[in-house]
């Protein structure tokens, strides 16, 4: 029987590419996914009510089920681990069909509540109802997270381009929606330590559950979402014809998209209500699935549930099972990310070619994302930039709990300075203020190199999986070896920069060095390693703000040795970015014209990733993983300069100094005596400009 994609006649512009291709569903194989997944499912069900504090034998699980005694173990089984277990079937089973669901209306493989935001949305609501309004979110907080996860998935719809946005294109809004909405959840849960503690571990996809409440809300909404979309079922099948073909057969297209996307965002919200953020289930589950070359819902959708529901409790033993170690429970989401990290780069590579043949030439290489309409003279530019540096700078020395006049800061830095003066300015402000502008201006270079190295203008080193890679060796030298000094902390961020940068270019190396699959990849590295630094934070146990601001980057107490640390790399590795100039512009042709011009497209795109990894690596091991100024920085560059790349590392290197020095001042003096991590200001700062850039990309020709 031909699979339903090899029917259609006339696919929509969205160039959806399955996991497999294949030109029959062997009869058997849907069969045995169903009983296959059925039997590992029991049989993980059973082996989490063994895990826990202290390992239960077998004969003790089954005594506890059928023939339950007043006994500690028993008691722990039935009214702890039972319910967390069965917490981990309701969850994974709603997650695998809002997943299945979200892949069929916008007929995009990437699409799952993680990739289209919506656990981000749904956690920040419920983050911002238990600062503002505990009562009514304790009644009703799973209208709180749909109310969020709604408003998100829309956001990245829109941003990504609706029903024409490719693939790829909606996957990077979302990542971008995803960074947005954690940076603002994680200000307010610095801000609101005590209201929010605890929320952190939550945050990361916790299946505890002390009783049976959480079961009893959550089973009526998953069953009855599950038997919705299944009487329906026979209309999401349409909807694999495109809609033109769907509407001649009268299907109403968009009443039924509308169903399918209300249904699958109530069921991951329930979830996300009670159990957090737990990501990729959607994603993986339907796929592994669709292996088997099902695609008729009435059967996809409750197997991919099954499927869904043993990777989530599988997840979960795995986790419980570092509980009676030293290295305590692991967040379930923690763990279901990093075995999903590996499986996004698998599809991207299966999917690489189906992805090329579709998308048109100039969407897959242009760099083009609209300017200000008549460019602006570059001299005058950079000038006037460098007096708002200039300006900016002396604003941050002269703020703080002791507050300078212009001529004492000019006094002090020219020599004529009280002992006072000098100490606050030339011991704490200048150094913090110099790394933070010398941070800045590498970061933004490493952001104008990775997206011309790529040839998409969304990508940064922060969503590639340079930054998260960089913050996974900094933190292990960190919990690995905590004797070492500080200085070694380079070492570990450089390591780990690298590492995922040859993660990253080693797989896409076969794909011809393809910009889609370097930042499909990309994203499965940066969400490897975020999973991977959550569950090193819950190691070390370090407290709720310091963890958060290291995931989000700080400039705070930053001295004289960071400074001598960074300028370096700024010295040396800045000119030679300036120097490629002609090599560069050259990546923002098509390879083969790229080639006819005589430009060696691999090895040129490698060492411009090469020098971005290893500026976004200093810049990491300096202040953390501070995110969005190489996406800002250079999209406002060449808005105002076009995409010539000498002037454009001019232009972003000050830009990306202002952006920094600027949200190191905010964060200094918005909340003082408290601070706010730079990064965090970073992005909410570059948030409106940000969406304002995706809409625009949109029509940009």
């Amino acid at each position: 029987m031909k699979l339903a994609e090899e029917r259609v006649t006339a696919p929509s512009p969205s160039n959806e590419f399955p996991a497999r291709r294949t030109s029959r569903a062997k009869g058997w194989m849907p069969f045995a996914m169903l009983v296959g997944g059925s039997l590992l499912l029991i049989a993980l069900t059973f082996l989490s009510l063994t895990q826990g504090m202290k390992a239960l034998s077998p004969s003790t699980v089954v005594d506890a089920l059928f023939w339950p005694t007043d006994t500690p173990e028993h008691r722990a089984i039935n009214g702890v681990r039972l319910p967390r277990t069965v917490m981990g079937l309701l969850s994974g089973a709603a997650l695998a069909v809002a997943g299945s669901l979200m892949q069929s209306v916008t007929r995009n493989p990437l699409a799952s509540e993680t990739t289209l935001g919506v656990n981000a949305g749904a956690f920040l609501v419920v983050v911002i109802g238990t600062i503002f309004w505990p009562g009514m979110l304790h009644q009703y907080a799973f209208l709180f997270a749909v109310l969020g996860g709604a408003a998100a998935a829309l956001a990245v719809f829109g941003m990504g381009g609706g029903r024409k946005g490719t693939p790829i294109r909606i996957a990077l809004s979302g990542m971008i929606i995803t960074l947005v909405l954690s940076s603002v959840t994680s200000a307010l849960m610095m801000l609101f330590e005590q209201d929010t503690q605890g929320l952190f571990v939550w945050g990361s996809g916790s299946l505890n559950q002390n009783d049976w409440s959480g079961v009893r809300f959550v089973w009526p909404w998953v069953l009855g979402g599950i038997a919705a979309v299944l009487l329906a079922s026979r209309h999401l099948d349409l909807l694999a014809f495109g809609e033109e073909s769907a509407r001649s057969l009268g299907q109403h297209v968009g009443r039924t998209r509308m169903f399918a996307m209300s249904v699958s965002i109530v069921l991951a919200c329930v979830s996300v209500s009670v159990v957090g953020p737990i990501g990729f289930i959607g994603l993986l589950a339907p796929h592994i699935v669709k292996l088997s070359g099902m695609r008729a819902h009435v059967l996809l959708l409750p197997v991919s549930a099954i499927w869904g529901a043993a990777i989530l409790v599988g997840a979960d033993t795995v986790a419980r099972g570092f509980a009676a170690s030293a290295v305590g429970e692991l967040p379930a989401g923690a763990v279901t990310a990093f075995i999903g990290g590996p499986w996004i780069i698998w599809l991207a590579l299966q999917a690489s070619k189906n992805a090329a043949a579709a998308s048109p030439p100039e969407g897959r290489s242009s760099m083009n994302v609209g300017t200000i309409g008549r460019r602006l003279p570059f001299v005058p530019l950079v000038i006037v930039l460098t007096l708002l540096l200039v300006a900016i700078s002396i604003a941050a020395l002269m703020n703080g709990t002791l507050h300078l006049s212009v001529s004492e800061v000019l006094a002090t830095l020219s020599g004529n300075g009280t002992k006072l003066h000098e100490k606050v300015l030339l011991e704490l402000r200048l150094p913090r203020l110099l790394t933070a502008g010398v941070v800045g201006m590498i970061l933004a270079a490493s952001g104008a190199l990775m997206q011309s190295a790529v040839r998409n203008p969304l990508a940064d080193p922060q969503i590639v999986g340079v930054s998260s890679g960089a913050g996974v060796g900094a933190m292990l030298l960190l919990v690995a070896f905590p004797q070492l000094p500080a200085g070694w902390v380079p070492v570990g961020a450089f390591i780990g920069g690298i590492a995922a940068a040859v993660i990253v270019y080693a797989a896409a190396w076969r794909r011809g060095l393809s910009p889609t699959v370097l930042t499909l990849v990309g994203i499965a590295v940066a969400a490897s390693g975020t999973a991977l630094i959550n569950i090193l934070v819950v190691y070390a146990k370090l407290t709720l703000a310091p963890a958060l601001t290291w995931l989000a980057g700080s400039t705070y107490a930053r001295s004289w040795p960071e400074f001598a640390q960074v300028l370096p790399f700024a010295l040396v590795l800045l000119p030679i970015a300036w120097w490629m100039g002609r090599k560069v512009d050259l990546l923002s042709f098509q390879d083969d014209s790229s080639t006819g011009l005589g430009l060696p497209v691999r090895r040129t795109r490698l060492l411009v990733t090469l020098l971005a990894v290893v500026l976004a690596s200093a810049a990491v091991a300096a202040v953390g993983a501070v995110g969005f100024i190489g996406l800002l920085a250079p999209h406002a560059a060449r808005m105002l300069v076009g995409s010539n790349h000498r002037r454009l590392m001019v232009l972003s290197s000050l830009l990306g100094a202002i952006l920094l020095v600027a949200a190191d001042w905010i964060g200094r003096i918005m909340l003082s005596p408290r601070e706010i991590p730079s990064g965090i200001v970073v992005a909410l700062i570059g948030a409106p400009y940000l969406i304002f850039l995706m809409f625009k990309s949109r029509t940009a020709k």
